[in-house]
């Protein structure tokens, strides 16, 4: 009775006391509601301290000595002005730990861009029986992105959450996956030794019987005797735990345990002040973005559900610097020398029948190479730039027959392809004539004369040559051909050494691999080649020396603007300019940079990018008196400086900027 007695007064106590904490939690939420308490974000405390270097012969503590544009002696420390002397007095100045900013400048290195901020849940937010959730969102440019979650859990939240998963567990093993389990095994060999004891005694027999046989030999299947001896009620409770086992998980489980999406899931088991939670978020660059913000906002939770939704934060700004807006976006152009005559050719495998030189549209692949050949023509016939002055056409033919025989033919077939393609170039003029709104007339002497139109309209020749027989091709066909054997390619290759062409061509019908050359590589010897004469409109000199813009460079001028520093260099390496100089620095590529940069002249772009280089490189000295003196030439760099890291930590701790007007 006394056990009894203690193990009430113990659930009394432990009711009270959840009681009491419940009740905590009540007047803590309303607090929270009353006073629209609100997670925070805010910058960490910059950490970057410069090292302290030694200047001159009389080493002074962050003391440098530098000279202005005009060659005088400055001395820059960090000092504040006495206010009874009125002199400058170095000083020593503590940061802040607490940076209340609402904005920072960062850099970008390598196309990508570290986002520093923190997160701070203040104690009226925390509570042992809560969840806060809360969400980071970036806007850039157009675009919002929702971060990664902060999930700050209290103790009793989570002990509760492992309670439920710990119940679903016990609820999970209740569930039993071997069927047997429901049949009453003892009353069924009961049963089966006094009514079926053959069958009994296979209990200790290994020998397979089937289900057909034993209902064959006892009248009822093996399938109807277990049934009959299952527990029917076990097994439907059984199948009823496994199809609700969802809903069970959600009657156990208020809360799951929360794991995609989340930076941090942390467990807070006391009240001893605010939460911070240091966050870095690291995003790519794109064209056009200088800023972006990150605001807060989340939920707090009571196992499933929602108590308080914490209102949006103030947004952290932040600025970044990139090297790309040095690019200096000038057109550079390049020298390039113009011919006024200039020649192009083009190769068509028309095909003629054997002996034969009139052209049939209708053989082989002819109207395909046919149309092939007018297309070039009447691009040619039409373009602006060039006029065509003349057409040479020279056949080819295979070697059948004799070579006086074929270099007749191929004279015809190059005759032949002169009519046929002038005919079609009277039809293209014709049609421009028509389109321009020209017309003839007949003059005194009974010669036609155009008007209206000056394209096209001059008469063009046409120069027939006979190519003769196409020996080179067919050496070029053999020798990459994947069937002939190496045997027999040195066959061939012997006898197209004889200077005698049908000499060479006779010895080569004996062969065996002769008709195996006449049907895969004869027909396309028969070709007809063009070399069309062009001269460029109003030309006047043979050449011309003249500027044209330099698209490979512009193209990496574009890169860079794109943040596509990589793909610059592909463009920019050959120049060795300031603007492979800045794709060099984007990518952290200082050495590089500097060397181009070195010898250059110091104008304010290349100072302030040495002081940024010499910055990286820990040397002070130069880095200050080159931002100094880009400063003195371009008033622009005061402001600029405080946009890249590097140059910002200097102007800080040698305070360059204290009296605006000054004169660099």
């Amino acid at each position: 009775m006394k056990k009894i007695l203690n193990r009430l007064a113990l659930v009394s106590l432990l009711g009270l006391l959840v009681l009491s904490g419940s009740c905590a939690s009540r007047r803590k939420l309303q607090t929270v509601q009353r006073e629209q308490v609100s997670a925070a974000l805010r910058l960490p405390a910059r950490m970057e301290a410069p090292p302290t270097i030694e200047v001159g012969t009389a080493p002074r503590r962050d003391t440098l000595r530098v000279t202005d544009l005009d060659g005088r002696e400055m001395i820059i420390m960090q000092a504040i002005r006495d206010e009874q002397t009125g002199e400058m007095v170095a000083t020593e100045q503590l940061e802040a730990a607490m940076v209340t900013a609402r904005f920072r400048n960062v850099a970008e290195r390598h196309g990508r861009i570290d986002l520093e901020f923190q997160v701070v849940v203040p104690e009226r937010m925390q509570d042992s029986h809560w969840q806060l959730r809360l969400h980071p969102d970036l806007f850039v440019l157009e675009d919002s992105l929702r971060l990664e979650d902060v999930v700050i859990t209290g103790a009793d939240y989570r002990k509760a959450q492992l309670r439920g998963y710990e119940q679903y567990a016990k609820f999970l093993g209740r569930i039993v996956t071997d069927t047997l389990a429901f049949v009453d095994l003892r009353n069924l060999e009961i049963w089966l030794e006094r009514n079926i004891p053959q069958v009994y005694a296979l209990k200790a027999d290994t020998t397979y019987v089937s289900d057909e046989q034993f209902a064959s030999y006892f009248g009822v299947s093996e399938a109807e005797a277990v049934e009959h001896y299952t527990n029917k009620f076990l097994r439907r409770r059984n199948e009823w735990r496994k199809a609700n086992r969802e809903r069970m998980f959600r009657k156990y489980i208020k809360a799951p345990l929360l794991a995609d999406g989340i930076r941090l899931d942390t467990v807070i088991r006391g009240q001893a002040g605010e939460f911070i939670y240091n966050y870095v978020q690291t995003i790519t660059t794109r064209p056009k973005l200088r800023k972006a913000d990150i605001r807060l906002c989340g939920e707090i939770y009571e196992q499933d559900r929602q108590l308080y939704t914490v209102p949006q934060s103030d947004p952290l700004t932040f600025y970044i610097s990139s090297v790309a807006a040095f690019v200096d976006g000038t057109p550079r152009y390049k020298t390039v020398i113009l011919s006024r005559n200039v020649e192009t050719n083009t190769t068509s495998n028309i095909d003629f029948r054997t002996g034969r030189f009139d052209i049939d549209e209708r053989l082989g692949s002819n109207e395909r190479e046919i149309r092939f050949v007018k297309e070039n023509l009447r691009n040619l016939l039409l373009n602006e730039t060039y006029e065509l002055d003349s057409i040479t056409i020279a056949a080819s033919a295979s070697p059948e027959g004799t070579v006086k025989a074929n270099n007749q033919l191929t004279y015809k077939r190059s005759r032949a392809a002169a009519d046929y393609f002038n005919r079609y170039i009277q039809y293209v003029r014709d049609s421009v004539r028509r389109a321009d709104g020209a017309f003839i007339t007949l003059g005194a002497d009974g010669r036609e004369q155009i008007h209206g139109s000056g394209r096209a309209s001059a008469q063009i020749p046409f120069l027939s040559r006979s190519g003769g027989e196409n020996w080179l091709a067919l050496d070029d066909f053999v020798r990459v051909d994947s069937l002939l054997t190496e045997g027999q390619k040195a066959d061939y290759f012997r006898l197209a050494a004889l200077t005698d062409a049908d000499e060479r061509e006779k010895k080569m019908r004996s062969e065996t691999w002769y008709k195996y050359l006449t049907e895969r590589y004869y027909p396309r010897l028969r070709t007809v080649r063009f070399t069309f004469a062009l001269s460029r409109r109003g030309m006047l000199k043979d050449t011309v020396h003249t500027t044209e813009l330099d698209s490979a460079y512009m193209h990496g001028v574009e890169a860079i603007r794109d943040h596509d520093y990589e793909r610059a260099l592909t463009y920019l390496t050959p120049y060795q300019d300031f603007n492979t100089a800045v794709a060099y620095v984007a990518l952290d590529r200082n050495a590089s940079a500097m060397a181009i940069l070195d010898p250059l002249p110091r104008t304010a772009p290349v100072n302030y990018m040495l002081s940024l280089l010499h910055a990286r490189a820990g040397d002070e000295q130069n880095a200050v008196q080159h931002y100094l003196v880009a400063c003195g030439q371009d008033r622009s760099y005061v402001s600029r400086g405080n946009l890249d890291p590097e140059i910002a930590a200097l102007i800080r701790k040698y305070d360059l900027h204290k009296e605006p007007d000054e004169e660099y």
